[in-house]
């Protein structure tokens, strides 16, 4: 169990990128979804031991995250959004430099891992082609072999699918999933489809604080017979979100299906519709 309580963090800057977050996170995957600038990468590089904070604890089992980041590294992959490659060097050769780093001294030991971890993430049969010439989501699937070096306990992705065309953002997804039976895995986004196919918990941060966190299922069905939806012509939106709680919009065969949070009808040709993850997430980002 990974405990997060009332992490505070100010930059030099004036941004508070944290406020009095307070999380409790078990075993499995559990989805932190956010904006952009709502203090993910903060609080991931906080529990990944790279930055401090101002006030507040975090916990591991019985390690001080804070105090003893040179233990939580033993037991911690880590992910981050952009992550640096050496273009010119092969991915079996660079992922074996990062098992020595990861204190695997024994070379048998590091050829058997690697491989299993190429094979796992199914880059074995291009392991000798340099990084350089990998594609967006082969260099994700790297980026993630190299974070389950030392089978870790608490694993930290974020962005992960960013950027991924369907096909590597399945794949990806479907290795995240599998992942996450054994440890405890976050996965930092903004892309909430990630975080309803794999996610069993999550939480919604906004602004450097907590609006939500929870069993996606349990929250969905707190906004059951309170969603409106209507397809309307492009120049009607303006008009609905001036007089009604619109929670989103979509293009749905040229025209735009508008969401309203409402506990009674609105009216005006709406209907009832059923919530999903996409509706949790703006209703705690209107403030619903």
């Amino acid at each position: 169990m990974l405990r997060i309580e009332n992490l505070s963090k100010t930059y030099g800057n004036g941004v508070h990128a944290l406020k009095d977050v307070s999380l409790e996170i078990p075993r499995g995957m559990f989805g932190l979804l956010g904006p952009n600038g709502a203090g993910k990468s903060t609080l991931m590089r906080t529990i990944a031991t790279l930055q401090g904070v101002d006030a507040g604890s975090l916990s591991f089992g019985e390690l001080d995250v804070l105090k003893q980041k040179h233990e939580v590294r033993k037991i911690l992959g880590y992910l981050p959004q952009e992550m640096g490659i050496y273009p010119g060097i092969t991915a079996e050769s660079l992922l074996d430099h990062f098992a020595v780093l990861k204190g695997l001294h024994s070379a048998s030991e590091r050829r058997d891992v690697v491989d299993s971890l190429l094979r796992m993430t199914n880059l074995h049969d291009v392991r000798g082609r340099k990084l350089g010439s990998f594609s967006g989501g082969m260099r994700r699937r790297f980026g993630i072999a190299q974070a389950l070096l030392g089978d870790p306990e608490l694993i930290i992705v974020d962005e992960p699918t960013a950027g991924l065309d369907p096909e590597e953002r399945l794949r990806f997804q479907d290795l995240l999933a599998e992942i996450g039976e054994a440890a405890v895995v976050i996965l930092s986004t903004h892309i909430v489809e990630d975080v309803r196919e794999l996610c069993s918990r999550m939480a919604i941060l906004s602004q450097g604080r907590v609006l939500l966190h929870g069993e996606p299922s349990v929250l969905i069905a707190r906004l059951e017979g309170k969603v409106w939806r209507k397809l309307v012509g492009r120049s009607d939106v303006a008009r609905y979100k001036e007089s009604m709680a619109v929670l989103s919009t979509r293009l749905v065969a040229g025209r735009t299906a508008v969401h309203v949070l409402g506990d009674a009808p609105p009216g005006d040709g709406f209907a009832p519709v059923e919530p999903d993850l996409e509706d949790v997430y703006f209703a705690a980002l209107h403030g619903g």
